[in-house]
């Protein structure tokens, strides 16, 4: 593991500003095992001895946050000298009837309280004695760690493809490096740095000069040389930046784009207000070959399919409570900007504001209009893309102590019951391995995402991909939606209402 300190993203750093009581910023998932005939071990046991031999696979587990002084610039992440598995796997209880059911009420209240920024921030809980011979595992870490890019990574660490563990290679032994105390002023003076490190493609090869000592001047240098460098990167940036604003306002100007722009405006709803500090939680699979071959007969993707079943069911519940808006509703969808074959551990992600046609009440024209409206929603956020990357990596002296300050008072005031929704739920489809994995033994049937629920988006509705499932996790704030499981059994007859759908119009085509 790398012994030196690494400081977070602006975007890491902001699930940690953002993060209150009411809501917490950490993500997770609700998996469940199936252990061999006749197992006579001890899993809980077997599982963290195997995940302490592989922390070294996964640096980030080890890592804890050091705050910068006076909150004046993001933290860093350094190695836990006091690191502790103990602290981090704890082996759970589950009442009777020991059902997935109740494993899914005690996800949702753990799910709820926040991670403990002393330590690493991740942990897990390991639910023996369910019944068919399963083991549930509720597993969460900080959204400022990780997104679903490289969760998939994570996930590949913990779980082999066959039921005997797999041999990792040890670590190699290194020398712990001797932190020299260091005085507040040079601290202070250290941490105004921009986060702009990694030299540019186009910087044509000019190195800034590093004095690499720690008395007060060279700090001083070394800052004055960091402000060069990032005055450099911006500059190099500034050409990408303005063609990207240049092809948002060009878009925005288009008369053809305004009906699509007028389709991501986000109608009121009982969804969109303050959440309490519970939540609620529930799972759900359908299959994802048929979801697929639905998505083909329609001439879209999976994610459009994922949008108009998400749909389907917050229709179905809104129109039960006699509050679903005459007009279409949105949903915020994150999109990955991680490269192919990155597996680092931070944020790597945009998103988009999609039209789910909820105001559609067949089934098939519903996902139609999906595929559609998200066609033209990714046009429209495309230009966006190119620019992340630069403002994600903007800091500003201060900012982290002024963003949290922020935060409270949007928490504390109630500003989501009288401002107007961005959105009126969120939909993330995060793709999974399609072989079936095992771990310390046992096989793993299901991996729901536990995700988050914010102020003016109570619901979250998160799908992870795997073997031949989607598996859904709901999550809610409890103060809007007591029992998010409601929704959850509505999925199969809302799958099986969009699969008649296509079927019946195969028929007709056929019979003409």
């Amino acid at each position: 593991m790398a012994e030196a300190s690494r400081k977070l993203s602006s975007m890491d750093a902001s699930f940690l500003y953002l993060e209150t009581p009411e809501m917490p910023m950490h993500v997770g998932s609700m998996a469940i095992f199936r252990l061999p005939e006749n197992y006579q071990g001890d899993f809980f046991e077997d599982f963290k001895a195997m995940i302490a031999s592989r922390l070294h696979v996964a640096p980030i587990l080890k890592a804890r946050l050091e705050k910068a002084p006076l909150d004046i610039d993001h933290p860093h992440w350094v190695e836990d000298d006091q690191f502790d598995i103990d602290r981090h796997i704890f082996r759970a209880s589950l009442p009777a009837p020991h059902d997935r059911a109740t494993l899914e009420r005690i996800v949702g209240w753990m799910h709820a309280k926040l991670l403990n920024r002393a330590r690493p921030l991740w942990e897990f809980y390991v639910f023996e004695g369910m019944q068919n011979n399963e083991i549930g595992l509720y597993s969460k870490m900080h959204h400022a760690c990780i997104d679903g890019g490289a969760g998939a990574a994570l996930t590949n660490m913990i779980f082999d493809v066959t039921p005997i563990p797999r041999e990792i290679e040890a670590p190699e032994v290194r020398a712990k490096i001797k932190q020299e105390p260091r005085d507040i002023a040079a601290s202070f003076l250290n941490s105004y740095q921009q986060l702009w490190t990694q030299p540019l493609e186009n910087s044509k090869g000019i190195e800034l000069p590093r004095s690499g000592k720690s008395d007060i001047g060279s700090i001083l240098f070394d800052n004055a040389m960091f402000q060069i460098e990032s005055a450099v990167k911006f500059a190099g940036s500034i050409p990408t930046m303005l063609k990207s604003t240049s092809d948002v306002l060009s878009k925005i100007a288009d008369p053809k784009s305004r009906d699509s722009i007028a389709s991501m405006v986000s109608p009121p709803t009982l969804l969109n207000k303050t959440i309490s500090s519970e939540r609620s939680f529930a799972g759900v699979s359908v299959s994802l070959s048929a979801a697929k071959a639905v998505a083909k007969q329609a001439g879209g993707k999976l994610n459009d399919v994922v949008l108009a079943l998400s749909s389907g069911v917050v229709r179905r519940y809104l129109k039960e409570k006699g509050a679903l808006p005459a007009k279409a509703m949105t949903a915020a969808v994150p999109i990955s900007l991680r490269e192919e074959g990155n597996t680092d551990s931070n944020n790597q992600v945009f998103g988009m504001i999609c039209s789910i046609a909820s105001n559609i009440e067949d089934p098939k024209e519903r996902l139609e209009a999906i595929i559609a409206q998200s066609t033209k929603s990714k046009e429209m956020s495309h230009p966006l893309r190119a620019l992340m990357p630069q403002v994600s990596n903007i800091s500003l002296l201060g900012a982290p102590i002024m963003v949290q300050i922020l935060a409270l008072l949007y928490s504390r005031t109630n500003l989501s019951d009288v401002l107007p929704p961005a959105a009126n739920i969120t939909v993330s489809n995060v793709p999974g391995p399609r072989q079936t994995l095992y771990a310390a033994g046992a096989e793993l049937l299901h991996i729901f995402p536990v995700s988050i629920s914010t102020h003016g988006l109570a619901l979250n509705i998160t799908v992870q991909s795997y073997r031949d499932q989607l598996d859904f996790g709901f999550i809610a704030g409890a103060n809007i939606i007591p029992h998010v499981q409601v929704l959850a059994d509505m999925m199969p007859d809302e799958f099986a209402a969009l699969q008649a759908a296509f079927a019946s119009s195969d028929a007709l085509k056929s019979a003409s």
